[in-house]
């Protein structure tokens, strides 16, 4: 297996769309590492909202004022994807209980099948303990305000894409 640095670490999702909870992660994973990277997925069991391109587009959009942050489509296992970028952290954000077994049951397989590489949790910022990607594409097709949970380019993507569905 070849050299793991412990100062990179990997944040993945499927970011559809990536939303303010998402960005304080981002923000918070990046003052304690020297290099993050937002790795951005596919969930084979929902058809996305956004391309993977315009997933990276838009989240490259949003993360420039962070300078160690970088932003990487990938398919596959996320570990598998850590790995093949060089980290030995996953980070990953905790919003409610059911998150917590699900990411503890997903970190304890990930351990398994790379025990090399740790997994560190961010709990949610309160405010936005209740942000979902699912939850905020709901409320964009059905003409709901956005302004609290997403950053201005994403929100106005969104309701763009929400208006082509809604045709």
């Amino acid at each position: 297996m070849g050299q793991l640095s412990a100062r990179v670490a990997v944040y993945t999702g499927v970011f559809d769309p990536i939303h303010l909870g998402h960005l304080d992660i981002i923000h918070r994973a990046s003052k304690i590492v020297d290099e993050l990277i937002v790795g951005v997925g596919i969930n084979p069991d929902k058809p996305p909202f956004f391309t993977i391109e315009e997933r990276v587009s838009l989240i490259q959009r949003v993360t420039t004022e962070y300078p160690n942050v970088t932003v990487r489509p990938f398919t596959g296992l996320a570990v598998r994807f850590v790995r093949d970028m060089g980290a030995r952290i996953m980070v990953r954000g905790l919003r409610t209980l059911s998150d917590m077994e699900y990411e503890f049951t997903m970190s304890l397989m990930n351990l398994n099948l790379d025990s090399e590489i740790e997994t560190v949790f961010l709990m949610a910022k309160e405010e936005f303990s209740h942000v979902s990607s699912s939850l905020l594409r709901q409320i964009a097709v059905l003409g709901g305000d956005l302004s609290k949970f997403l950053p201005r380019d994403v929100k106005t993507a969104l309701i763009e894409r929400a208006m082509d569905l809604n045709k």
